[in-house]
């Protein structure tokens, strides 16, 4: 008998002990979160916060430059998180990449994922898309916290297949002029909440009729942006010191929001000419700036 229970004291203790590894590991292990976005819901909020119009042809969208800005923005709530991606969720003809959004495949860290377009121009599948990928990501344990960008009542069993695996979800939404522009049950749902104003998007939204700058001159070419870029960063390296650029370049390729509003207002001062809703122009000012603070490191 004291045999017997000498080993079954063995075998707990070795069990104990297998579960205290287990459980250190887990520990050590980086919380990770992704950021979905329904751009239905995102262009038609912001074309209407920002443009007075939801109809995407009447406005720019500089989606570079607010993935960047909602990258930046997870990282400031989830500051023990690392990101896995962003999913970007959009409706065409066919599901064949319309010349913007391949652009924005072509980003790092953001994966394009296309519904249907129907005649009406309404989108559909992407829903379904988006409880897909949440639901098999939660699964997987490959995330723990989830930022939604979206309103339509039918991500709600997105949201609850999510959580049923553990994930929080965080809903984000864009400031309504009137009223709400996402569904009541969606924000019944969700773990937390968090809506992001007027001064958030207005960097990345243009109308096209009136693009500031644009009668001073001819457009200026990418190399004429880039140098721009080089210059604002010698002038911010001299202003801001070695500390702050050791700070920054953990981030590379991306910016802080505020590093890169600045940047966009200085360059369209020194250009006299609108990068607003031009993401060729924005990328090329972007890498100019980060070419020079990477020569001086």
């Amino acid at each position: 008998m004291n045999d017997d229970l000498a080993a079954l004291k063995t075998r707990i203790d070795h069990t104990n002990e297998l579960l205290t590894r287990m459980l250190a590991e887990v520990a050590k292990t980086p919380s990770t979160h992704a950021i979905f976005v329904d751009a239905g819901y995102l262009y038609a909020a912001t074309g209407r916060l920002v443009a007075g119009t939801e109809d995407r042809r009447a406005f720019d969208l500089d989606a570079e430059g607010l993935i960047e800005a909602l990258i930046d923005k997870a990282r400031q709530i989830f500051a023990d998180s690392r990101l896995l991606r962003v999913y970007w969720y959009d409706g065409a003809r066919r599901r064949i990449h319309t010349a913007e959004q391949q652009t924005i495949a072509e980003l790092p860290d953001v994966k394009v994922r296309l519904g249907n377009l129907n005649a009406n121009n309404q989108q559909k599948g992407v829903d379904s898309l988006i409880r897909t990928d949440l639901e098999s990501l939660a699964r997987h344990r490959a995330i723990s916290d989830a930022a939604l960008l979206g309103g339509d009542e039918d991500l709600v069993s997105a949201v609850e297949a999510a959580q049923g695996y553990g994930a929080r979800v965080h809903l984000w939404g864009i400031e309504a002029p009137e009223g709400r522009n996402q569904a009541e049950p969606l924000l019944w749902e969700v773990d937390s909440q968090r809506t992001l104003d007027l001064e958030f998007f207005k960097p990345y939204v243009a109308r096209r009729t009136a693009h500031a700058y644009e009668a001073g001159g001819a457009r200026p070419t990418r190399e004429d942006v880039r140098f721009v870029g080089a210059q604002i960063a010698a002038k911010w390296l001299s202003s801001r010191g070695s500390g702050a650029l050791v700070e920054l370049l953990p981030g590379h390729p991306y910016l802080p929001g505020p590093v890169d509003q600045d940047l966009l207002v200085e360059a369209e001062g020194l250009l006299q000419y609108s990068l607003r809703g031009q993401a060729d122009l924005r990328r090329a000012l972007r890498d100019g700036f980060w070419e020079h603070l990477q020569t001086q490191y």
